[in-house]
């Protein structure tokens, strides 16, 4: 297994472990490995969105019936979803999202850098609490802490993964 899947499995485990069980996303080089470990196993359930904003309903949807999810979306999607995020916050529902980032840490594509140096502000506007991870050794605590805070605490929280972990994309 890469170093990349290796990752995704600590992740997706203990995603499992916590109970969540959906896992909408839209495609992206850096959660596609979570979405094959969803695809494979019949505890959980991915959903292909067309676009991020969806993922934040359908995972209020989840809470209301007594689900777990989490929203698996690049950080270009992160400005699809102000509106819809306001939702979480209105309605006091869990969320949990992990956003793989692009204009950070090695970008070549000068279109990802504005939303890429917005994101963590934005989700902080809307009420998000953002979890920031850029080494290998933060991402298994990182998990627990955006877990317990989604989850226990239920706030809406945003595990970010930077390029620093995820390797930019070289085109």
């Amino acid at each position: 297994m890469s170093r990349h899947a290796d990752r995704s499995k600590l992740v997706f485990e203990k995603l499992v472990d916590a109970g969540v069980t959906l896992f909408p996303y839209v495609p992206d080089f850096g959660n596609d490995d979570l979405v094959k470990f969803a695809e494979a196993d019949n505890r959980t359930v991915p959903v292909l969105l067309s676009s991020e904003q969806e993922g934040v309903a359908l995972c209020a949807g989840a809470d209301l019936v007594g689900g777990r999810s989490v929203l698996l979306m690049q950080s270009s999607g992160v400005g699809n979803c102000p509106n819809m995020l306001s939702l979480v916050q209105g309605g006091r529902f869990p969320m949990l999202m992990i956003i793989t980032m692009r204009g950070d840490y090695g970008e070549q594509n000068p279109w990802q850098y504005p939303m890429g140096r917005a994101v963590p502000t934005l989700l902080e506007a809307m009420g998000i609490e953002c979890i920031q991870v850029e080494r290998e050794d933060e991402l298994a605590h990182a998990v627990d802490a955006a877990l317990a805070a989604a989850f226990v605490a239920e706030r809406g929280v945003a595990l970010i993964l930077s390029q620093k972990i995820l390797g930019a994309k070289v085109f």
